[in-house]
């Protein structure tokens, strides 16, 4: 399954809208998104896809952004979740706290953790689990990033969108 993994949008519509399309042309199955949407108007876009997210520590209006995901179909986990595909077991969490993110990947527990929070991208196997953060997509004056997931191969890739 090729999955679409995005985190810390930051309210930046525009590459959220390019991301999508990337997403539809890549034909990713389902997006991860690792949190801090920040305002609820940034989860229209995701409309159409198979959406599942958490919380980040920017998210204002917890409520209004449940509703958002509710009226686009999309699934909203909380502050962490578990999502199981391909028989792969995928740990996703902000990474607000980093002693949280490095116990989730120490844990041998799961195949895959997927945390945003530093904006900087990583990919690095710790033991038998593969430690991903797609990056931002808001980009912040530098690389806006998303990244794929091939839960098959156990590959992951970078898509710029800067």
């Amino acid at each position: 399954m090729l999955i679409g993994l995005i985190s810390d949008s930051h309210d930046h519509v525009q590459n959220i809208e390019t991301a999508v399309t990337i997403f539809k042309e890549r034909e990713v199955e389902l997006v991860l998104h690792a949190g801090d949407f920040c305002s609820p108007f940034t989860i229209p876009p995701f409309e159409g896809l198979t959406l599942k997210g958490v919380f980040g520590n920017n998210d204002g209006d917890h409520y209004l952004i449940l509703q958002k995901f509710s009226k686009i179909g999309a699934t909203h986990l909380g502050s962490f979740g578990e999502v199981v595909v391909d028989d792969r077991t995928i740990a996703l969490y902000h990474g607000t706290d980093a002693p949280i993110t490095e116990a989730l990947e120490q844990s041998g527990k799961y195949d895959v953790v997927v945390s945003g929070h530093t904006h900087e991208k990583k990919v690095e196997f710790i033991g038998n689990t593969l430690a991903i953060n797609p990056g931002t997509v808001h980009g912040f004056n530098e690389e806006a990033t998303v990244a794929l997931l091939d839960t098959e191969a156990m590959d992951v890739s970078f898509v710029t969108l800067n």
